[in-house]
């Protein structure tokens, strides 16, 4: 029962801290709504799991024998979430619902897919709770951190969705964007400094 109990602390740490999927969702929840958020919370959390399942499956060997793979990997991630933070800070600042659509299902997966910290989150957390090779542990772990991904994830949208009480006008709303947008840009460019300086 403790490995249960590990296995949920461990995910609901990586999931519900800050990152690129969540720093996204908050201002997707404020900028959208709660509900409108719901395809792409559902997307990051099947994404993840998706990624965690394959980790543990063994796709991390034959990733480590392409380095060029990992350098591409951070590269699109990196990019990725500097075209969404761009996205976010140049965004419509209107009250209520933006002529912009909220995110999309494929975009919360392949955010995951893209992004560094759902990479070692997962390579940690199979190494720590399925790297036995039990299946059953591989596929517990895996369930476990579906359901902690959507419950937090969810929780950066509801908490987007309550700040528009205080984003009243759309002074504040740009605000808002620009320093969302920005902080994710930021990210970005930390990633490929990290890596390449």
């Amino acid at each position: 029962m403790s490995l249960i109990v590990a296995m949920f602390v461990f995910a609901l740490s990586m999931a519900i801290s800050p990152g690129p999927v969540n720093l996204i969702t908050l201002s997707n929840g404020a900028n959208h709504g709660f509900r409108k958020s719901l395809p792409f919370i559902a997307g990051a959390a099947i994404g993840f799991a998706s990624l965690l399942l394959l980790i543990g499956l063994g796709i991390v060997q034959l990733v480590a024998r392409f380095p060029a793979f990992l350098t591409g990997l951070t590269l699109a991630g990196a990019g990725l979430v500097f075209y969404m933070g761009y996205r976010i800070a140049i965004s419509n600042p209107k009250l209520g619902d933006g002529q912009e659509s909220a995110l999309k299902f494929y975009q919360g997966v392949l955010l995951q897919w893209l992004n560094p910290k759902a990479w070692i989150a997962s390579v940690s957390g199979v190494s720590a709770f399925a790297a036995s090779g039990s299946y059953w542990l591989l596929g517990t772990f895996t369930g476990i951190c579906l359901v902690i991904c959507f419950a937090s994830v969810s929780c950066w949208a509801f908490a987007g969705d309550r700040i528009m009480v205080i984003l009243s006008n759309e002074l504040r709303i740009r605000v808002f964007n620009l320093m969302m947008g920005g902080g994710l840009m930021l990210v970005a460019v930390y990633l490929i400094g990290y890596h390449y300086l």
